[in-house]
């Protein structure tokens, strides 16, 4: 199976050659955003990490903007960050593997719940959970 990373420059290709400027200069973005790092090469992890800050940063400007809905270039972005786990999931997780008695507040939880789901969960939606219980 292919990292992110390759996916991503097989589909900056074939952007480039359907003449989808869009994806392609979305593409572009993120390569560039991976040959930030200190090798050429991107873990699927670090791949994440980045389209996860890229996804925010657009977030936040849609929202100063005052915009509805998403963009295409956060379509983009997130069709290659890994299926999130609903709030189901997580709640049904925590309830079968997590034992509130061992931490000295709930939040402590937070470590061993990020661990589990790693970059399938975000830590604020996780929180939430967490205070809501």
């Amino acid at each position: 199976m292919a990292t992110i990373q390759e996916q991503i420059k097989q589909d900056l290709a074939r952007a480039m050659k359907e003449k989808d400027t869009e994806l392609k200069n979305t593409l572009r973005i993120v390569m560039g955003e991976f040959g930030r790092g200190a090798s050429k090469e991107v873990s699927d992890a670090e791949a994440v990490k980045v389209l996860q800050k890229l996804v925010k940063s657009e977030r936040e400007s849609l929202g100063h903007a005052k915009k509805d809905g998403a963009s295409r270039y956060i379509e983009i972005l997130e069709s290659y960050l890994p299926k999130m786990a609903t709030d189901e999931e997580i709640r049904q997780w925590i309830a079968e593997n997590i034992d509130f008695s061992q931490y000295k507040n709930k939040m402590q939880a937070m470590k061993d719940i990020m661990g589990h789901f790693g970059a399938a969960v975000d830590g604020g939606r996780v929180k939430q959970i967490l205070e809501k219980l």
